[in-house]
């Protein structure tokens, strides 16, 4: 009889992305995968192989008003029950959360019903939602070295690098080609919606400012929110480059691949895809973020040489044109950069997380 799983995770990418590798990786392994998130997760839903997704009720918590405060813990207790009731009727042998206010209820669920379960720290700083649950799991698995933590807390953790999608792995195997002087040049451009509205307001102007030639070279593919979309078009559309935009492209890792340069924020999964891929990137961390997470995110790129991070503060239109033309005539430094990004990479990440989840449910909530 096969095991089974309840992963849990926000409902964006980098939430997800890493628990869609982890179900991969276990239903190869014979194990059955049940998957607990938001409403936000109907984007990426239908790629996500669980047997079924449950819609959970959670709410982040936003500023101390006391209406709001009461709101969210309303409906965290809410999802706490929902996620107890589930647990109970699918009987997991582990439960494995990803980070984000919706993996709360069914990770506090799984503390209440005595089932063992396991955390995954994707950033070189724990979240909030990983610190208030953090003292009730069974092991801690994390992606980089996490320092400044209790000693309990300690003695969970087991380093397994953050999990890739089988479509990452995949379209690793293509090698990077520098652009060949003279020739085209292929910037890719994303983020998640707060990087999308900037990079939307901040890319074209920037082209702006350089000359005709080097923008005939560029072929720009972008991620933009939808309400931006026909402005940047029309923008790129009126400077003669060719730039196709999108609020999502499923085939990102190929995207990426394809790429002579990536622009982008470095959350957790954005770093760990441009190390597996090889690629290189301008990395523009999430400011104002309370932990600076995608700052110590970024730091481990620009430490190999894999990546240039920029303050936000500091990418300016003129700036980024800088930038632009500096790495389009460089292309060795861009190979080198793409070498540097994939020395550090962890391919074996989702083995050595399941391995984890499978010790675990192994020795039904001793440390593994």
């Amino acid at each position: 009889m096969s095991k089974t799983v309840l992963l849990t995770a926000g409902g964006t990418g980098g939430h997800l992305f890493p628990a869609q590798a982890l179900a991969s990786e276990l239903l190869r392994r014979g194990w059955s995968v049940e998957l607990a998130t938001d409403e936000r997760a109907d984007r990426y839903g239908a790629a996500f192989p669980a047997r079924k997704v449950h819609i959970i009720a959670s709410q982040t918590i936003r500023g101390r008003n006391p209406v709001s405060l009461a709101r969210t813990a309303f409906s965290l207790l809410r999802g706490t029950l929902q996620a107890r009731s589930l647990i109970r009727a699918l009987k997991p042998d582990v439960v494995a959360g990803f980070g984000g206010y919706p993996t709360f209820p069914p990770m506090y669920a799984a503390r209440l019903t005595g089932t063992p379960s396991i955390l995954h720290e994707a950033n070189g700083v724990m979240g909030r939602a990983n610190r208030l649950l953090a003292k009730g799991v069974t092991a801690i698995a994390t992606s980089v070295p996490i320092g400044d933590l209790a000693e309990d807390l300690e003695r969970k953790l087991v380093e397994t690098g953050n999990p890739v999608r089988d479509a990452v792995l995949k379209a690793a195997e293509l090698p990077y080609a520098a652009p060949l002087p003279g020739g085209e040049f292929k910037l890719l451009i994303f983020g998640g919606s707060q990087g999308a509205r900037f990079f939307s307001d901040l890319v074209p102007p920037a082209l702006e400012e350089l000359p005709a030639g080097i923008r005939a070279r560029l072929r720009i593919v972008q991620q933009c929110r939808p309400e931006d979309m026909e402005r940047v078009q029309k923008a790129y559309d009126a400077l003669g480059v060719q730039a196709e935009c999108a609020p999502f492209f499923q085939d990102m890792p190929q995207r990426i691949a394809q790429a002579h340069l990536v622009l982008c924020r470095s959350g957790a999964s954005s770093v760990s895809e441009l190390s597996v891929l090889g690629r290189p990137s301008i990395l523009v961390p999430l400011p104002g973020a309370i932990d600076q997470d995608q700052a110590a995110n970024a730091r481990v790129l620009e430490k190999a040489g894999g990546a240039w991070p920029i303050r936000q503060v500091d990418l300016h239109p003129e700036r980024l044109a800088r930038e632009i033309i500096r790495f389009m005539e460089t292309p060795d430094m861009l190979a080198t950069a793409a070498e540097n990004a994939r020395g550090v990479a962890r391919p074996d990440a989702v083995k050595r997380l399941a391995d984890l989840v499978e010790r675990v449910a192994s020795k039904q909530g001793e440390r593994p």
